[in-house]
């Protein structure tokens, strides 16, 4: 049975060819996979505390959110650009996955 390696194990400078960059963000991606289905279940139980679509679009604390993952970004020294984008996306679909949740539960009652 092969072995999954869950943490890099080579340092970007230290990449020797492509297909060890390309290795290297394939272990990454798994990480950052694993990371959304766990914030999906909190996103998902978050849902249940929300009485109306204003709570789950909750404009303050997507703000709240995006400062923070700049501030993150900045001390990881991450492109605060790209971290933008993608907590944006990250946060859109988590918002239309309430939305839809709520529609269900507006529709059974």
């Amino acid at each position: 049975m092969a072995t999954v390696i869950t943490t890099p194990s080579v340092a970007p400078e230290h990449c020797a060819s492509l297909a060890e960059v390309r290795s290297e963000i394939d272990v990454i991606d798994r990480q950052l996979v694993g990371l959304i289905a766990r914030r999906s279940g909190y996103v998902s139980r978050a849902a249940a505390f929300k009485a109306d679509s204003t709570a789950v679009r909750a404009p303050d604390r997507v703000a709240q959110v995006m400062a923070k993952a700049t501030t993150l970004a900045d001390a990881a020294g991450a492109p605060k650009p790209v971290v933008a984008a993608v907590f944006t996306a990250m946060i859109d679909a988590f918002i239309a996955q309430e939305l839809a949740m709520h529609a269900q539960t507006t529709q059974g009652h």
